[in-house]
């Protein structure tokens, strides 16, 4: 299939200017009746357009008819060389004026390209006034500005010694001592009051519960006396609590007391140190669980 035929069976240049034309009533419609000034440059860029692609629509009507068939007969194909014979004259004028309308329709596309082209430029300086005017309208309430109140009429002689007699009256000077001890009092009140608040918020003592393994020397040992012993250490923040006897093995058996301590009173080292004194009975301490309450 030659050019020629291929351009003749192209349909979508008929239909683009119905489509061209119901753009441009959508966006006369989007634009308003108030931008009439404004459109009148765009509107003659869109009728030129809508002009040129009617030009080529009939150009192109008509080369279809010179190049479609007589019905009933298929189109018959020759080489290259049998259509730009001589001998068929037909063929040759035909073919001469398609090459002559398909260089008018570039020419005529160059022009619609431009033409697209100037009416983007136009589009585009249309956006960029319609934005810098929306930015101007919008700057004001942004600003927090408002238009300039009216000024006032001068005021009457007789406005003007009520005034001064106003003035007079206010003391500029004996009022910032006045304020100054008023503050003071306020701040040395609230500071009592702080004060007092905090004194009367007691203040949480951090606690532990301590499991301690005392193992004895043999199993000869007295137990009941070993833990008469351990319970004879008694100091502020103690408190001893339940206990048993574990076997360890070969009938040897250790004693597992359990303590309350507070911790900025005491500690693991002062009971492993207190206890461990008693050397007839005691002979190591360790501390089997500690856990905060």
């Amino acid at each position: 299939m030659t050019a020629a035929e291929g351009l003749v069976q192209e349909r979508i240049w008929f239909d683009k200017p119905r489509y061209d034309e119901a753009e441009r009533q959508f966006y006369a419609r989007m634009n308003g009746p108030t931008q009439h000034k404004q459109d009148t440059g765009a509107n003659s860029i869109l009728q030129d357009i809508a002009r040129a692609r009617e030009n080529i629509q009939k150009s192109l009507a008509g080369l279809k008819t010179t190049l479609q068939p007589s019905r009933g007969s298929a189109p018959k194909i020759s080489n290259p060389s049998h259509r730009s014979s001589p001998s068929g004259g037909d063929g040759a004028a035909d073919y001469g004026e398609l090459k002559a309308r398909m260089k008018n329709l570039e020419l005529e596309n160059q022009s619609l390209h431009k033409v697209v082209e100037d009416l983007r430029s136009a589009l585009s300086k249309m956006e960029s006034r319609v934005s810098a005017l929306e930015k101007r309208s919008i700057r004001p309430a942004v600003n927090g500005t408002s238009p300039a109140p009216p000024q006032k009429a001068p005021p009457t002689p007789a406005k003007e010694e009520e005034e001064d007699e106003d003035e007079d009256d206010i003391d500029l000077f004996g009022s910032d001592e006045e304020v100054d001890k008023e503050a003071e009092r306020l701040k040395e009140q609230r500071l009592q009051e702080y004060a007092a608040k905090k004194a009367k918020k007691t203040a949480l003592i951090a606690k532990s519960s301590i499991l301690l393994d005392v193992k004895p020397w043999d199993d000869e040992t007295d137990m009941a006396k070993l833990e008469e012993c351990v319970r004879s250490v008694q100091v502020d923040g103690l408190l001893w609590g339940a206990s048993k006897l574990v076997p360890v093995g070969y009938g040897i058996k250790k004693l597992q007391i359990n303590c309350v301590v507070e911790d900025d009173k005491v500690g693991t080292d002062f009971l492993e140190e207190e206890i461990t004194k008693f050397e007839d009975y005691v002979q190591s301490v360790d501390v089997a669980a500690f856990n905060k309450i």
